[in-house]
């Protein structure tokens, strides 16, 4: 029992991390799409690598002890809601990492803009509202919620 205590808990740790570097993302993205500057822009995207390394820890962590979990657990990868919840993950992981591509692009060239003379862009105000990257990262946290769902409710 203390086992599975213990797997779960780094399972937890590693979703409640997993939607915080999701959360820390996102989150200065669209704030900095609602800035002018580049200075601004470059500040709010500056936190997004953090995000991002969120999101790789707590993916790695709810992957490895979510596995270990089923495994200890007798489930394996037999039931649907494990395997649809795998699924989404990689799917998620892809596109968020599609999606903040793009954000990286705009944080270089905010920087880039911000040291030369901070004047308003047009090419970084479409870098940060890039409608497929955009839709990608949307479409990745609504996975994330996907998987929440399945972890919880394990229908089937």
């Amino acid at each position: 029992m203390a086992a599975t205590h213990v797997l779960l808990f780094f399972h937890l740790l590693g979703a409640v991390g997993f939607f915080a570097g999701a959360a820390v993302a996102g989150t200065s993205q669209l704030a900095a799409m609602r800035r002018e500057r580049p200075s601004e822009v470059y500040a709010l995207l500056r936190l997004a690598p953090v995000g991002v390394a969120l999101v790789g820890v707590g993916a790695l962590l709810t992957l490895g002890f979510g596995i270990a979990l089923a495994e200890h657990e007798g489930l394996g990868f037999s039931p649907t809601w494990i395997q649809a919840a795998l699924g989404l993950w990689v799917a998620s992981m892809a596109l968020g990492g599609y999606g903040g591509r793009t954000a990286r692009q705009a944080r270089h060239l905010a920087a880039r803009l911000a040291a030369e003379n901070d004047a308003p862009s047009a090419e970084l105000n479409a870098l940060l509202a890039a409608p497929i990257p955009l839709a990608a990262s949307y479409l990745s946290g609504a996975m994330l919620l996907a998987i929440l769902a399945l972890m919880v409710w394990k229908p089937g």
